[in-house]
């Protein structure tokens, strides 16, 4: 079983910075982690993600260049750092485990974090 809590959202003006942090507990270390986010109204989408093993990144093309993922794994954590961030940017924030991959497809996905919130408005 992994459990994971996501930390690090909040309010932002447009063009500024935030980090997402997603602490993982239980053993992870053949899986991949990926981030997700869910806008009022619209379906849950994928930002990005990382193989927790050999470190590959994967990102949808809109925060392709302003978004990183990074891993720590002696802390068992994956960092969403997000740059640049745009008003179209604002969601729920979902970090997420897959036992078999690192894909884009919410399914793929077998556990997730609750969720923190990121708004970007002046």
């Amino acid at each position: 079983q992994v459990q994971l809590a996501e930390s690090g959202g909040g309010l932002v003006q447009p063009g500024g910075s935030l980090r997402l942090s997603c602490v993982a507990s239980g053993h992870i270390f053949s899986y991949g982690m990926g981030w997700f986010r869910q806008a009022p109204g619209k379906e849950r989408e994928f930002v990005g993600s990382i193989n927790w093993k050999i470190g590959t990144t994967l990102y949808t093309d809109s925060v392709k260049g302003r978004f990183t993922i990074s891993k720590d794994n002696g802390k068992n954590t994956v960092y969403l750092q997000m740059n640049s961030l745009k008003a179209e940017d604002t969601a729920a924030y979902y970090c997420a485990v897959s036992r078999t991959g690192w894909g884009v497809t919410v399914s793929e996905y077998d556990y997730w974090g609750q969720g923190t919130q990121v708004t970007v408005s002046s």
